[in-house]
């Protein structure tokens, strides 16, 4: 059997706030398998963002493991977890964070520059995942000239773009309507399954959670596997 691309345990997440300490991860374990999509669902507040963020080595939680393909990542200094980070994972938020002055094509390359693809190479991967995702004819849009679900999907091409083995996403349609969500999500599905990633989704959407391979529920800092329906 395969070792887990993603391994949580014992993750634990409080904030200082002014009414107090308010602990919403309280010892979270979760295991990721290649090729697996799982479902994060939970009320605003819950612990789905700190989760994720926790995994992406986006933040450092107050205790506990993030094991990312055999490595433990728990206590790596800021640059290792970065080179981590480029390397290995892909991020899609609720809000695309689209570059307003660049293309959807040269948003896509950005990543891939950054980690050192020369510019025909990293444009033309660019421009295969946008045709994937039904983009062909907006490869050279800024953000402004596009609406919300082809922004969302360019966010979608630019996560995938370094081939990452772990897609970590936030209430990813969150921010659109039930028509474009459903169409945005098909396609964050099927190109996570073509691909192969590794992939945990945030979501408020029962109903697309149930397409996911197995659900999560966070429930009072821990995380409790639903039944498929």
């Amino acid at each position: 059997m395969s070792d887990p691309v993603l391994s949580i345990r014992g993750l634990e997440r409080s904030y200082v706030t002014g009414a107090g300490t308010l602990t919403v991860l309280r010892g979270a374990d979760l295991d990721v398998m290649p090729g697996e999509i799982v479902g994060l669902i939970g009320p605003s507040g819950s612990g789905k963002s700190s989760l994720l963020h926790a995994a992406g080595l986006l933040e450092r939680p107050n205790a506990g493991r993030i094991t990312i393909l055999g490595r433990d990542c728990s206590d790596l200094p800021d640059r290792d977890r970065t080179r981590v980070r480029l390397a290995t994972i892909g991020f899609v938020y609720q809000f695309h964070h689209l570059l307003p002055e660049f293309s959807a094509l040269d948003n896509v390359a950005l990543p891939l520059m950054i980690a050192g693809v020369a510019r025909g190479a990293a444009q033309k991967r660019a421009g295969d995942l946008l045709g994937e995702l039904g983009l062909a004819q907006r490869t050279h849009h800024q953000p402004a000239q596009m609406s919300g679900g082809e922004q969302q999907r360019v966010a979608i091409a630019r996560a995938l773009a370094n081939s990452p083995r772990l897609l970590l996403a936030d209430e990813p349609t969150g921010n659109l309507d039930p028509h474009t969500s459903t169409a945005v999500f098909e396609n964050l599905y099927d190109l996570a399954r073509r691909t192969g990633v590794a992939a945990v989704v945030a979501t408020h959407n029962l109903e697309l959670a149930r397409h996911m391979d197995r659900v999560f529920a966070l429930r009072d800092g821990h995380l409790e596997e639903q039944a498929k329906v």
